[in-house]
């Protein structure tokens, strides 16, 4: 499985290097089965995070249509937005909309196999582009109300699985994100593995839109 992990500018680098962090130690567990790279919608490029003293290097430009999984991360910076031209998370994360990168996304996820990932306000972004219209997902706990009002349908979990979208909440659940990806796709031998690796345990249940629905409690 490759993972494609898109920087843009203001990019939140813990969205990013948490879950790839996991991912990556799954590839060492799984004898090389998943690899992963940081791309941009533009391709090859230093591309500046949220924080002032963090910069990566995305090596390739995002491929629609290469077989994996895409990981959108949210953005840092100040939660309030005062001005469209600040450095806020909601304006970072609205140019993202003047990118190649809405294009790109909506291209992947129009293919079949593809599996869409993201952490904190990357639902956002995918909710911004219109391609998150009736599906189950979570991102920051202060973007449910902006996500419903684009069209989604937020829960209020840690992480949610939505078939070939899969989402997580806050910063920190990037992590829980990346280790439920491991046991979704190679089982959790392997998820316990890493994450004894990580010393982290994941927290809280995995939604998704199956069972029995429960009554109100």
């Amino acid at each position: 499985m490759h993972v494609q992990a898109v920087l843009f500018d203001g990019f939140d680098p813990l969205d990013v290097l948490g879950p790839l962090e996991v991912l990556h130690a799954g590839g060492m567990a799984t004898a090389g089965a998943i690899t992963v790279e940081l791309v941009s919608a533009e391709g090859p490029r230093d591309v500046p995070s949220g924080l002032e003293l963090v910069t990566l290097k995305a090596t390739a430009k995002l491929d629609p249509e290469r077989e994996g999984l895409i990981l959108l991360p949210g953005a840092a910076g100040a939660t309030e937005q005062r001005d469209p031209a600040d450095d806020s998370i909601p304006s970072r994360l609205a140019r993202t909309r003047s990118t190649a990168l809405p294009a790109l996304l909506a291209a992947a996820m129009a293919r079949p196999g593809l599996l869409m990932t993201t952490v904190c306000g990357g639902s956002l972004i995918l909710a911004m582009s219109g391609l998150a219209k009736g599906r189950h997902l979570t991102g920051h706990h202060g973007s449910l109300d902006a996500l419903r009002a684009l069209g989604a349908v937020p829960v209020r979990a840690r992480v949610v699985d939505d078939g070939d979208l899969v989402t997580g909440a806050g910063v920190t659940s990037g992590l829980d994100l990346g280790l439920y990806l491991l046991e979704r796709e190679f089982g959790p031998r392997v998820a316990h593995a890493v994450e004894e690796l990580f010393a982290h345990e994941r927290r809280g249940v995995v939604w998704s839109a199956a069972g029995a629905e429960p009554a109100p409690i």
